[in-house]
């Protein structure tokens, strides 16, 4: 198999610098995640949203169906988190990757468990801290990305390379990030992976309904807004609940005005229902990058492909 040896690819024992995003619905599943990992990167099953059972069955197909490492994405705010915990330990994934909440509420567990365990932060002084507290590796979101990106909206190349600068841990770069010349960048930056959501989401594997895989594979790179300022800023592909949102936030509408029509809207039913005219639709500006919906192996092998031609294409030092 093609080997890309980094900082991260030594830390987690993959053949790739290619880290498949925990994506809420889309890679709640097994499927993407064993695709990715036997591919050569890190498939990552996204715990945020799943039932206990669910995550139970997904996590015994993965570790069944693959011998290369995998990953659990567990954000730290969701309800019962312990109980979710106690669940992902008894599977013993290889990798860990924490959100949204203090890495010492689960490190010792884990690392007793002989888990690598990565943190995901949106600035210098997160990462830090991260560093600090003893995580193995971070992955570093910049504002391009879908979903929740970083507060301040500091951009991935910039916020990547404040990190790298900052500490000596292995950093996976995410957010705005859908080929091999993406990662030949970032790589570049100092990290040592890229993590990939968006050009995943377009994945013949992402259990999300087709219609928000057409709705990305539809986008430029200008076809996304972020919305939901105070109430916890989304990056989403515009549409009718973006253009309301901008709306209310544009006039100064009272914040319990805002929260509702944000919270009417959901993830879920852009996701499971197919609503990209009303649902969340969180994507990346990478969208406008993504223009077909493909197998995650032949995603992974372009990747690489490109990443070889990104590097040939380098001038010399003269």
């Amino acid at each position: 198999m093609t080997r890309i040896p980094t900082s991260v690819t030594r830390l987690l024992g993959i053949d790739l610098p290619i880290v498949q995003a925990g994506m809420s619905w889309a890679s709640s599943c097994s499927a993407l995640p064993l695709a990715v990992s036997n591919a050569g990167g890190l498939g990552v099953v996204a715990a945020g949203p799943m039932r206990l059972s669910d995550l139970d069955r997904v996590l015994t197909e993965v570790a069944a169906g693959t011998s290369r490492p995998w990953a659990v994405n567990l954000p730290l705010y969701r309800a019962g988190v312990d109980e979710v915990m106690d669940l992902v330990l008894r599977h013993r994934p290889p990798v860990l990757i924490a959100s949204q909440g203090g890495p010492r509420r689960y490190l010792d567990r884990f690392h007793e468990a002989g888990t690598r365990c990565l943190h995901v932060v949106a600035g210098v002084p997160h990462a830090l801290k991260a560093a600090s507290a003893g995580v193995d590796g971070l992955v570093v979101v910049g504002a391009e990305a879908g979903g929740h990106p970083p507060p301040a909206m500091v951009t991935t190349t910039v916020l990547v390379r404040a990190v790298t600068r900052a500490v000596s841990l292995p950093v996976i770069a995410s957010g705005g990030i859908a080929d091999g010349f993406g990662l030949a960048a970032t790589l570049a930056l100092g990290a040592g992976a890229a993590q990939f959501g968006t050009r995943f989401l377009a994945s013949a594997e992402a259990s999300v309904h087709p219609a928000y895989k057409e709705a990305v594979v539809a986008s430029d790179v200008d076809g996304t807004r972020t919305v939901g300022h105070g109430l916890g800023v989304i990056r989403a592909l515009s549409n009718d609940f973006t253009s309301r949102m901008a709306a209310l936030e544009s006039t100064g509408a009272e914040e319990s005005l805002r929260h509702k029509t944000f919270e009417a809207s959901t993830l879920k039913d852009a996701a499971l229902h197919g609503d990209v005219v009303d649902g969340k639709v969180e994507a990346g500006q990478s969208a406008g990058l993504v223009d077909a919906v493909l197998p995650a192996a032949e995603i992974v092998a372009n990747i690489v492909r490109e990443y070889g031609e990104a590097r040939a294409g380098l001038p010399p030092v003269g």
